[in-house]
């Protein structure tokens, strides 16, 4: 039984989760995340803590940033967009069992306010930003660390948010570099 609450978009969501893992969740309804939902979201996280499981989409970047912008402190797990698209359809509901355990058991707290470590010029070296591929490599070490994909602006915020170290980086630029590009 995992603890937190997981925060998920519907009903489907909910579904996915309990073949993977006993857990309680609750369904923000869609990307339009109303305050009732935010109270009762406040209370999970006084009482048990919360870990958002959103879909690796623009609306569930959307209701994620809602969400720990209004209930700080929330943990964040990430499913890469290749383990959870089934027939062009992009959703936690199309994630396998294994592949929403793994995204639980690689949670990232986030502390609003963290000094960066890696700053802008260290992502521009490493093809993160100004890169013919870098949408490609941001999206590899999104999946690397557990971060979810996001672009050069919101990856600097999120290594920071989430205490990426200098190390973890560069042993996932180190990866990313041997093995090829691993979207």
């Amino acid at each position: 039984m995992i603890k937190e609450l997981i925060v998920v978009e519907g009903k489907s969501d909910t579904v996915a989760i309990k073949r993977a893992v006993e857990a309680d969740t609750i369904e923000t309804g869609g990307s339009a995340v109303d305050r009732k939902v935010i109270a009762k979201i406040a209370l999970a996280m006084e009482r048990r803590g919360v870990i958002i499981l959103t879909d690796p989409d623009h609306a569930g970047e959307r209701i994620r940033k809602i969400v720990s912008s209004k209930v700080p402190g929330c943990k964040h797990a990430f499913i890469p967009e290749k383990d959870a698209t089934r027939k062009g359809d992009i959703g936690v509901e199309n994630a396998s069992p294994e592949a929403i355990r793994h995204a639980l058991e690689h949670v990232h707290t986030s502390f609003e306010g963290a000094p960066a470590l890696i700053g802008l010029e260290d992502l521009m070296a490493a093809g993160m930003m100004v890169h013919p591929r870098a949408a490609e490599r941001r999206m590899a070490l999104g999946n690397l660390l557990g971060i979810g994909y996001c672009n050069g602006k919101q990856l600097y915020k999120r290594l920071a948010m989430f205490g990426i170290t200098r190390e973890e980086f560069t042993i996932a630029l180190a990866q990313i570099d041997q093995g090829g590009i691993t979207s």
